[in-house]
């Protein structure tokens, strides 16, 4: 699929840019990994979806700001400490029928840069 701009003209999908995000790994003292049920999906009305905490950075924030941001505004909680993160930024991108729908439309695909953090509070 071809992403069209605002005036109609195409834009092949290669050229579009990844959009930078972070992830996040939160492991408890007894070493579980949490991991959420999302909402419901509108597109397939399916509950069955389970995702580890990430999101965009914000313009001016680190990823290491915005990994501990994405956690709090995502879990509810602020208790952790980074341990980790990934070396180089992953990228991956979209299925063909979902560049210039999904991500805004905007993008081809992601670059993530992850996060192992310490829950430090209390299960």
């Amino acid at each position: 699929m071809t992403h069209r701009e605002e005036d109609g003209k195409a834009v092949p999908p290669g050229s579009l840019p990844y959009r930078s995000c972070v992830g996040i790994m939160l492991i408890n003292r007894d070493g579980l990994v949490w991991v959420g049920n999302r909402i419901q999906q509108v597109d397939t009305g399916s509950t069955l979806t389970w995702q580890m905490p990430q999101g965009g950075i914000d313009e001016g924030e680190t990823p290491g700001e915005a990994a501990l941001r994405e956690l709090k505004e995502e879990t509810g909680t602020g208790k952790a400490r980074i341990v980790g993160e990934t070396a180089r930024w992953l990228t991956y991108d979209l299925p063909p029928h979902l560049v210039g729908v999904a991500l805004k439309g905007k993008y081809r695909g992601q670059k993530q840069k992850w996060f192992a953090m310490r829950f430090t509070g209390k299960d």
